[in-house]
């Protein structure tokens, strides 16, 4: 029997997302002021982002102390996914996070 650690990096559903659709994922260092969750407001440091595509045309965005269990909801996610896709919304949210200042899920008018 190996000693196997378990992925902890959200999932898609597959019965609930596009066919063949994916999270995006990155690691990055939040800026000053950090990103604000739903859960737990401002995070601050190196964090792992998720932006993940639903069924109904929306985009969810997942955060977390990178290396950590928990993971929270960036506030203003879901948000309608904008005609760029997802890989351009989830480098507008790297970029909103890196940026910091409390940052959001910019809005859907990108």
């Amino acid at each position: 029997m190996t000693d196997h650690q378990p992925d902890t990096t959200p999932q898609p559903d597959r019965g609930a997302v596009p066919e063949g659709s994916v999270p995006l994922t990155d690691h990055v260092k939040a800026g000053p002021g950090g990103a604000m969750t739903d859960e737990v407001g401002v995070i601050t440091g190196d964090v792992t982002l998720t932006t993940e595509a639903g069924p109904d045309s929306t985009a969810s965005v997942r955060i977390q102390y990178t290396g950590a269990e928990e993971w929270y909801t960036l506030t203003g996610s879901p948000t309608p996914l904008p005609p760029g896709g997802l890989a351009a919304f989830h480098q507008h949210v790297v970029e909103a996070v890196q940026a910091g200042g409390a940052a959001e899920v910019p809005g859907s008018t990108l």
